[in-house]
């Protein structure tokens, strides 16, 4: 069962999939880093010391864009009742979204961090830490979008309650991924490692929970 739900979520969230809007993150991420430099100016000192916060805020705001798909249309259409009465357990499927939530986004966040660094005249140690960084942190970003997708499912205006609730607790995430930056400091990158595996962990059960208190409601 694990194999046919990860290819289903991943064949409706992935770039060109059945919701057809997944590749928004990857655009907007790049429009960010594009237009940065005509807010700030051509200052190359400038942007190498600010570049790599900026991949981080977009980052962050790109994940935020897919949250209305993850829950809301399968609750609608009855996927987690019938997944139910076949036995699949909530806490696995929202295990399984959250690996296809992250696959969906992350690696392409990656990729685009290249030609992001070009236009925001970040040297090679400082987009090292940028990727490493964000290899850190993106499955604790995707583990906080699928938990208030869960939390917001079923609620008048959830999408846009979700980027607003999704923001400030994503912040220590954002302090130690972006904070090693400055510093060029592992010691962040491995803080954030650990937040993220916290996340990561507890993301099933409460994503979970709220699914069922939506059925029920």
């Amino acid at each position: 069962m694990i194999g046919p739900l990860l290819k289903r979520d991943l064949a409706t969230l992935m770039p060109g999939g059945r919701s057809g809007g997944s590749v928004l993150p990857l655009l907007f991420f790049l429009a960010v880093a594009m237009l940065f430099p005509f807010a700030v100016g051509p200052d190359a000192p400038t942007l190498l010391k600010t570049g790599g916060g900026v991949i981080w805020v977009a980052a962050l705001l790109a994940s935020i864009l897919p949250l209305d798909r993850l829950i809301q249309p399968d609750l609608d259409a009855g996927v987690f009742d019938q997944l139910a009465l076949r036995g699949v357990s909530e806490e696995l499927v929202v295990a399984i979204r959250l690996i296809a939530h992250w696959l969906s986004f992350a690696p392409f966040l990656l990729v685009a961090c290249f030609p992001a660094a070009a236009l925001l005249n970040l040297d090679g140690p400082a987009l090292h830490f940028v990727l490493i960084g964000l290899i850190a942190g993106t499955p604790g970003l995707a583990a906080i979008g699928v938990t208030i997708a869960a939390l917001t499912a079923g609620l008048r205006g959830g999408a846009a309650l979700s980027g607003l609730l999704l923001i400030p607790l994503a912040v220590p995430v954002l302090i130690f991924g972006a904070g090693a930056l400055e510093r060029q400091d592992y010691g962040a990158v491995a803080l954030c490692a650990a937040i993220s595996l916290v996340l990561v962990a507890i993301t099933p059960f409460a994503g979970a929970a709220a699914i069922r208190a939506a059925r029920e409601g």
